[in-house]
């Protein structure tokens, strides 16, 4: 057993970790928004992959052409994508209300297909490079026992000040305790002089801007491509269920928690089975707990 764990180096592993800690931010920041989507609205939003992949290419847009690097992308890209998600809610997703949660996974199914094949159809399934890193995330930093990327250290940081920021924002604000409120019993909510449909659609515009954020954040990283929503969706999904459908915080936690668990797979000598130990768990957990680790039965 010695000899098993001493063909592997230190280095080995902390760059393993290193990855599935990204992995694990990007699980956290879509996982939120698909937590906060259905928390708060009861929508399973199937297009959220597309949102995220959308955020990228608004990145690669806005560098192109409009000249507009990095940081403004950041700021512009969820906003944008934001309101186009509203803007749906507005058309589309208001028709559901009161109906099963099948018709709106149907419905965002079918939205996100029709997203990813507009931008297959006119920028093909290669990907496209998006270097815009701003000069100060450039460069590595030295650990000692790695070299630490900095533009990746960056990513692992702001996505966690995202996401608790968004669980503060919803859990101990009274703009989030009013949409809990919303949530659960709008008609007296609407008695109190509060528009609850404006407070439904700026939410879902919330949890499409994550999406977006996501995209912006992991555009340097991968190539931007129309099918990278689609990659990372049903593993998301796995994470939502996990952690329990509609916990903002049970996603935080088991997003960076799966991500570093598939990292130390591919350490492993069970390296191939990384594709898959979110699967695993997510059975493992629906066995013991339905509800999800930190979900509650209605």
């Amino acid at each position: 057993m010695q000899d098993f764990f001493a063909q592997f180096s230190m280095q080995a592993l902390s760059a393993q970790l290193l990855v599935g800690l990204i992995n694990g931010s990007f699980y956290a920041l879509l996982s939120l928004g698909l937590a906060v989507i259905f928390g708060m609205l009861n929508i399973i939003n199937f297009a959220h992959g597309a949102f995220y992949m959308m955020g990228a290419f608004c990145a690669y847009f806005l560098l192109n052409y409009a000249g507009l690097g990095y940081w403004w992308a950041l700021l512009i890209a969820p906003i944008v994508i934001g309101i186009f998600g509203m803007i749906l809610e507005r058309t589309l997703l208001q028709r559901l209300k009161g109906l099963d949660h099948v018709y709106g996974l149907l419905l965002t199914f079918g939205i996100a297909l029709i997203i990813q094949g507009i931008f297959q159809n006119y920028f093909g399934s290669s990907g496209l490079p998006y270097d815009a890193v701003p000069d100060q995330l450039r460069g590595a930093k030295n650990l000692g026992f790695m070299f630490l990327p900095i533009y990746r250290g960056w990513v692992v940081v702001f996505s966690l000040v995202v996401c608790f920021a968004t669980w503060f924002l919803i859990e101990k604000t009274r703009l989030g305790a009013y949409l809990r409120a919303a949530t659960e019993n709008p008609t007296l909510v609407q008695a109190f002089g509060i528009n609850v449909p404006r407070m439904v659609t700026l939410t879902y515009g919330l949890g499409v801007g994550l999406a977006a954020l996501a995209g912006v954040l992991a555009a340097p990283i991968y190539q931007v491509r129309p099918e990278m929503g689609a990659d990372i969706i049903i593993v998301v999904f796995a994470v939502v269920v996990i952690g329990g459908m509609g916990s903002i915080m049970g996603s935080i936690t088991t997003g960076l928690a799966l991500g570093l668990i598939e990292g130390l797979t591919k350490y492993s000598r069970f390296a191939d089975f990384s594709n898959t130990v979110v699967f695993a768990l997510m059975v493992l957990v629906l066995l013991v707990k339905p509800t999800g680790l930190t979900g509650r039965a209605n």
